[in-house]
């Protein structure tokens, strides 16, 4: 029996461990991946794929109009000369790109993955045509939480095209972290040891709630002068206003770093983590939500994305209303203060997350690829 040809369309992506999962998982599987990568330069997740021996083919991308008609052809000639029997698109531009070329072609499998939540409701409400525009080019889409399905279905995407295939994790690489990775992120980041130490991973976007988390560091800070806040990912359009937020505060109380590669061993630098968007359906999924559970690290968060279908309050995590940097402050100092429930939130954090093991999500798009 021959290989499914099934090929990844990325857009503007460097480092991701989903996409590096997903391909070490079905090499010698009945899936033949390759990937087509739209960026403007190398990228950590090209190298990844060199390595692995996996088919890869990187079209010069920037993301302007030319580069979009440009790209499109380059798309399109590649898949004349491949034939794949899918094709999979992941980010906004590549989902126009490939999943147009696919319809030319005649694919028989157009997939994309929704990776937004309700930005353009939010912030652009021009954006709704496109979404609608992906939804009708595509034959399959790949919701990655309920909150995704839903808003798909708002959209006026067809029920029968939606697969809820949530995100699949390593998660024992969360666990059992070598003690000389730690260590090196700590001479890096924290070389004082400060306590407690706060950690955010996030783009510094409106959208994901780090305007209310400095406000309530800022006040844990009178309860526990040594408090470190590491914010991570820092990088986005939000930066004017955090950087006036973080006005006040000394340096050397807080740490921003613009992109860290081993993301096992930063998590194990915190003692609290917070990560708080500002309303239910902003978030498609929220990975950090998974991560930060199997890391073992206490967490205060907002219900957003997939939250809603695995955290509950007091049990694995200590939930708080969407902007409200009072009720962090309250939950940071109430994490510092009650061991128990610490260690009750963290032990309870690792065992509710069976539902996103890697294996699950790899078995749901095997069957996505060969239906």
């Amino acid at each position: 029996m021959s290989k499914v040809k099934v090929t990844y369309i990325i857009s503007n992506i460097n480092k991701a461990l989903a996409f590096e999962w997903i391909a070490e998982s079905f090499i010698n599987k009945s899936i033949q991946l390759s990937f087509i990568l739209l960026n403007d330069v190398e990228s950590e997740l090209e190298h990844f794929l060199r390595s692995k021996n996996v088919n890869v083919d990187r079209i010069q991308f920037s993301g302007t109009k030319k580069d979009l008609s440009n790209a499109f052809f380059q798309v399109l000639n590649k898949m004349i000369n491949s034939r794949p029997d899918a094709i999979h698109c992941h980010m906004f531009d590549a989902c126009i790109i490939g999943l147009s070329a696919g319809m030319i072609l005649n694919v028989k499998k157009r997939i994309f993955t929704r990776h937004s939540g309700s930005y353009n409701w939010s912030y652009n409400q021009k954006g709704h045509k496109y979404d609608r525009l992906l939804a009708w080019l595509a034959t399959d889409i790949v919701a990655i939480s309920e909150n995704v399905k839903n808003l798909l279905l708002q959209e006026g995407a067809k029920e029968n095209k939606i697969n809820i295939i949530h995100h699949g994790f390593k998660l024992n690489e969360f666990e059992n972290i070598i003690p000389n990775r730690i260590s090196k992120l700590k001479n890096n980041f924290n070389p004082s040891n400060k306590q407690p130490v706060i950690g955010v991973i996030s783009r510094w976007l409106h959208l994901k709630g780090i305007q209310y988390i400095i406000p309530a560091f800022k006040k844990l800070l009178n309860d526990y002068p040594d408090a470190l806040l590491i914010l991570a990912n820092a990088n986005g359009p939000y930066k004017p206003e955090i950087e006036k937020l973080l006005t006040g505060l000394l340096t050397d109380s807080y740490r921003i770093i613009p992109f860290e590669n081993d993301l096992f061993a930063l998590y194990q630098l915190f003692d609290i983590y917070v990560h708080t968007p500002i309303n239910p359906t902003i978030e498609a999924f929220g990975q950090t939500y998974v991560e930060s559970l199997a890391a073992g690290i206490p967490s205060v968060f907002t219900m957003s994305g997939v939250a809603p279908e695995f955290i509950e309050h007091e049990k694995n995590a200590l939930v708080v209303p969407f902007k409200d940097s009072e009720a962090i402050y309250m939950s940071m100092k109430r994490l510092m203060e009650d061991e128990k429930l610490k260690l009750k939130i963290v032990e309870n954090g690792r065992n509710d997350l069976s539902g996103f093991e890697l294996d699950k999500m790899i078995t749901k798009l095997q069957k996505l690829y060969e239906e």
